[in-house]
């Protein structure tokens, strides 16, 4: 089996490089300039070789097209594409045509060369918007609040469309928040484990965030790649949530961090209301019950256990290898 992976030096394309390597797929990725790429993720988890890297431009028709002829694969990955909420809302534009208009590109190049390919695309809780008490499932409306959940809600209508004109199998995983030690210090679950690992070894910085009572849903970025895989092993392409079903607020997140290293939040933390986004969702609650029913996946690791990870992994403890 050979498998194209769009976004492969990422934290879930690092993962699911991983995965299928040891089940023995021909692994090919793409980066917008292969030569110049961060190869760090794929070196921490030992798969730097095993990757076949390749040059692609998501918004050029053209590129899609050509590396999709040259590679040929039965499963392409489409993890690529802007990865930030809160900058999508200092590049809207961009992140549009980085996730909406470069999954157009590639449904549309693969339809162009007809391959006999299965596709996964990446969509995002962020679709749903803010789900109150109602966990949201495959039937939930999507009222984005942000840049990038528009963007990820007309990708998934884009792979729905081609899925039922032309009888493609393509599928989207509706990930809730996922993470691990390869997350950058952008995201905020990292930017939280890095400071408190630094102000437990003496550092004297204050930890600063904005709004403490958002609530997520947050898991292991290792086991939900597994989910990716799964999909594409199903007799009919279908779309699946894919969470833990457990909902924390930030600051349980926060407490859980500081905790791991012996510290009270309380004492290195403050709420700065001019860190919050120009919306956000306040609370954001998964049904990942068809995954578990039809895929036979679930989560192992809930929101405490992959705090811990992460301190551990930061503190030296086997960085990245877990899962």
């Amino acid at each position: 089996m050979r498998a194209l992976i769009c976004g492969v030096t990422g934290q879930d394309g690092a993962y699911l490089s991983r995965l299928l390597i040891d089940r023995g797929y021909e692994v090919h990725g793409t980066s917008r300039d292969a030569a110049h790429a961060s190869l760090a993720r794929l070196e921490a988890l030992g798969v730097r070789d095993g990757v076949r890297l390749h040059s692609m431009a998501p918004g050029d028709f053209r590129s899609v097209l050509q590396v999709l002829a040259l590679v040929r694969p039965d499963e392409v990955y489409d993890l690529g594409g802007q990865s930030s909420v809160g900058l999508s809302f200092e590049q809207p534009i961009e992140t549009m045509e980085s996730i909406a208009g470069a999954t157009l590109n590639l449904m549309e190049a693969l339809r162009a060369l007809d391959l006999a390919c299965r596709t996964y695309n990446a969509c995002s809780s962020e679709c749903f918007g803010d789900t109150g008490d109602a966990p949201a499932d495959e039937r939930t409306a999507f009222r984005p609040r942000s840049p990038y959940g528009v963007a990820k809600a007309a990708a998934y209508w884009h792979v729905a469309n081609y899925r039922a004109s032309y009888g493609m199998f393509a599928c989207s995983g509706i990930l809730f928040n996922h993470e691990s030690p390869l997350r950058p210090e952008r995201f905020v679950t990292q930017k939280i484990v890095g400071a408190a690992c630094r102000i437990a070894g003496g550092s004297r910085e204050p930890l600063v965030l904005g709004n403490l009572d958002v609530s997520r849903d947050w898991g292991w970025a290792p086991e939900y790649v597994e989910a990716m895989w799964r999909m594409l092993r199903q007799p009919r392409p279908c779309d699946y949530v894919i969470a833990t079903g457990e909902t924390h607020p930030l600051r349980a997140f926060v407490e859980r961090a500081f905790a791991a290293v012996g510290l009270d939040w309380r004492e290195h933390v403050r709420s700065d209301p001019a860190l919050a986004r120009p919306s956000d969702i306040a609370v954001s609650r998964a049904d990942p019950s068809r995954a578990a029913a039809e895929l036979g996946w679930r989560a192992s690791m809930r929101m405490p256990q992959v705090v811990d990870a992460m301190v551990a992994a930061h503190r030296g403890a086997s960085p990245a290898r877990r899962g």
